[in-house]
């Protein structure tokens, strides 16, 4: 029998990377900022969940979930693609509401909510994270 005497140690390998605080940050952003009312109106709010809520929330699921990979190039993945997914839907829904009060000559009437606002912060953490694992890569 061989002994395993051999001094081969390794370096224990970190599950968190530079990127995983903004990551879970930006990604909590997401899930609540996709609950809560994304559009503001005279008659009442609707919530995020009535649209692209449901989409909002998978995406921050998956940078919370990319946050906890020990693999840089799979979390900067994980960062890149909800970030790019939640902004793209907020710069939608922004010109939706400009194209819609244009129309009805409604200006000031219909207003981004509080949930809209924070998926965009959720969004601008996560493209940050991903600087940050590109930079330190």
């Amino acid at each position: 029998m061989a002994s395993s005497s051999g001094s081969t140690t390794t370096a224990p390998r970190r599950v968190l990377h530079p990127g995983s605080v903004g990551m879970l940050i930006g990604g909590a952003l997401l899930i609540i900022g996709s609950i809560t009312p994304w559009v503001s109106t005279p008659l009442g709010n609707i919530s995020g969940m009535a649209g692209p809520g449901l989409w909002v929330l998978c995406a921050g699921t998956v940078a919370m979930a990319g946050a906890l990979l020990p693999y840089r190039r799979v979390a900067l993945l994980h960062a890149l693609v909800p970030a790019v997914a939640a902004g793209g839907l907020v710069l939608w829904q922004l010109a939706r509401f400009a194209h819609l009060s244009a129309t009805t000559d409604s200006w000031g009437k219909m207003l981004p909510g509080i949930g809209l606002v924070i998926v965009a912060g959720g969004a601008a953490l996560l493209l940050r994270a991903t600087h940050r694992l590109r930079s330190t890569a």
